[in-house]
């Protein structure tokens, strides 16, 4: 009996022992989070940024969220995990959801020609036109390098204008050659969208994923953005050290490719429905097929092959949307994005049911990465890593090894040479149908360039070549920061300064912009005093009219009417004719005499008749 008792003590005691061991390891199990506020702070600190959220989830729970610094520096507002920022890029996987839950409506194929449902669409030549699928756009595979310059550089309010672009866009590979990141795929990807359902991207996405997943604060543009009581300010950095406040920049024609605007909490929505199989809440969000299908490897970014320093961190692959990589044996699918005082990082581990967003209002900013590696080795209960000691190194290192180049570097460039033209020769309006227009005018003794929001003080590099600077309104022109662009300038046969050429693609030669004069306002009764008959030495007679009371045309047998637009006193150029010019001949009654057509291969008289 005592023996019994005696056991039975002893099995008690060990139950208990057993149990207090259990509940002891989960008290004294580490905390992921635990001593992370210093370590943040530093980060704050070492890059000289206002602030950042972070928020990491677990299967279907939110785990933590938190703010640090300033979304609003100079009043020292702080950053709350409900502060919105622009996410940039990672707006991407979101545009291509939306065509992964058409195709499961049976509305369209992502495998067909993207022309199938948008026609009025147009690529650089006919193979890419009857080639290029959704799935090419999704994945960036369509032999069209980024040409960034054409959407940032020359932005438009409309994307049929921008689509437009596409046709003129030089291809630099084959289709499916290479990958090559282009953010007009996505833009098109949510026209594609808008032309099955009636209604615009915003309301797609707002309809199809913002409602359903509780994203009530999540928008579609800077303007809305503005007007959220929590919107962080963005952010950049002057000489690497000093914080400076930039204008948020519209880009809501390129919607698809990147102007959501979003806060931490809501974005852990948006990955705990990629984590649970495309459900939130239960309710299927996303198609399964298409989840499986963008999380996978549809084309290989790079070699993607690991470091001496990294070995357990590599492949490098793309599939809708999502970047895909192998982190210390976890496979791991990211976007980042950048915008404008703005960089985001949107990321999760499927395996592990784990996912981790951050967003800072800092441009171009390292920060992302490093909270997110740094988040994602306490979480997955990996090797401590220095990932901020680590980037630092990198980025000096990057830094001078392109000092020492800039050092090393010979110049090409021509001293005591000469514009061969006036300065007043090279002003125009300049133009590439994959762009836009940009301006050049004559200010006082400077040529200055208008491109975009962008104003350039173009300062001559040797003879017709000029060097841009970029001009603050604020601040002014700073002739240390020198870009690798030049603006080349060039003549027709008739010695006329006609084109300008930048190098502003690099996987292409450079791009010509052709010059028009700038149109000049002219009245009706102005033009009446051109109207008339004009006999060219009896060989043929044109005709100057007005069309539709408001615009001068001229006309010569055996050719289109030609539309004239004003570009100095009594000088018109040919709309459709690049370098043709009309110059009228008026007496001292104001009344035309004359005309003569300028044109490159010599000048041509006529007599009012």
């Amino acid at each position: 009996m005592i023996k019994k008792v005696f056991l039975a003590s002893l099995l008690l005691v060990v139950f208990v022992f057993a149990n207090a061991q259990k509940k002891s390891k989960t008290i004294l199990k580490a905390d992921p989070f635990a001593g992370l506020d210093t370590t943040f702070e530093r980060v704050l600190k070492d890059w000289h940024a206002a602030g950042f959220a972070v928020a990491v989830v677990e299967k279907n729970k939110l785990i933590y969220a938190k703010g640090f610094g300033y979304r609003d520096l100079e009043n020292k507002i702080p950053v709350t995990p409900n502060t919105l920022f622009a996410i940039g890029s990672c707006t991407k996987a979101f545009t291509a959801s939306i065509l992964g839950i058409l195709q499961k409506d049976g509305k369209l194929d992502l495998n067909k020609p993207v022309r199938n449902y948008l026609p009025e669409l147009k690529f650089f030549n006919d193979n890419m036109n009857s080639q290029i699928q959704l799935v090419d756009m999704m994945s960036h595979r369509t032999g069209l390098p980024r040409h960034d310059y054409s959407w940032y550089a020359f932005p438009s309010n409309s994307r049929d204008s921008l689509m437009k672009r596409i046709q003129y866009m030089e291809p630099s590979v084959g289709v499916r050659e290479k990958w090559q990141y282009n953010n007009f795929m996505f833009l098109v990807q949510g026209m594609v969208a808008e032309k099955i359902t009636g209604t615009s991207w915003e309301n797609n996405v707002q309809e199809k994923i913002f409602k359903p997943l509780g994203m009530n604060h999540s928008n579609f543009s800077v303007l809305d953005l503005q007007k959220n009581k929590d919107a962080s300010i963005g952010y950049g950095l002057k000489k690497d050290s000093i914080i400076k406040k930039l204008d948020y920049y519209n880009i809501n024609a390129m919607g698809p490719a990147g102007s959501i605007n979003s806060n931490v909490l809501e974005m852990a929505n948006w990955v705990i429905t990629w984590i649970n199989g495309g459900k939130f809440n239960g309710q299927e969000i996303i198609p399964a097929a298409y989840l499986n299908e963008a999380m996978g490897s549809q084309m290989v970014i790079g070699t993607g092959l690991p470091t001496k320093e990294k070995t357990d961190v590599f492949f490098s692959n793309y599939g809708f949307g999502w970047m895909l990589a192998s982190y210390k044996g976890h496979f791991r699918v990211e976007h980042g994005g950048n915008i404008d005082g703005f960089s985001a990082s949107t990321c999760f581990f499927p395996s592990d049911s784990v996912g981790i967003i951050v967003l800072t209002n800092q441009n171009s900013s390292s920060i992302p990465s490093i909270i997110r590696n740094t988040i994602a080795d306490r979480i997955l209960q990996l090797p401590n890593y220095d990932w901020n000691n680590d980037v630092k190194k990198s980025v000096a290192k990057a830094k001078s090894i392109e000092k020492e180049a800039e050092k090393n570097k010979s110049s090409n460039q021509k001293i005591n040479t000469h514009p061969s033209h006036p300065l007043k020769d090279y002003e125009g309006l300049y133009h590439h149908p994959a762009y836009g227009t940009f301006e050049v005018l004559l200010i006082n003794d400077s040529l200055i360039c208008k491109m975009g929001k962008d104003v350039l003080w173009l300062r001559n590099y040797h003879y017709d070549i000029f060097e841009p600077f970029e001009k603050d309104p604020l601040e002014g022109i700073d002739t240390t920061q020198r870009s690798p662009t030049r603006v080349a300038f060039q003549m027709n046969e008739a010695g006329d300064i006609n084109a300008a050429q930048m190098g502003i693609e690099p996987t292409l030669p450079p791009l010509l912009f052709n010059k028009t004069p700038k149109p000049k306002e002219i009245t009706v009764d102005e033009l009446k005093k051109y109207e008339g008959d004009y006999d060219l030495a009896g060989a043929a007679t044109a005709k100057v009219y007005i069309k539709d009371n408001k615009t001068l045309f001229v006309l010569v047998p055996g050719q289109p009417d030609y539309e004239l637009v004003a570009v100095e006193k009594d000088k018109f150029s040919l709309k459709i004719l690049n370098g043709y010019f009309v110059q009228f001949e008026i007496n001292d009654k104001a009344v035309s005499t004359g005309l003569t057509f300028i044109q490159p291969n010599g000048n041509f008289k006529a007599t009012k008749k």
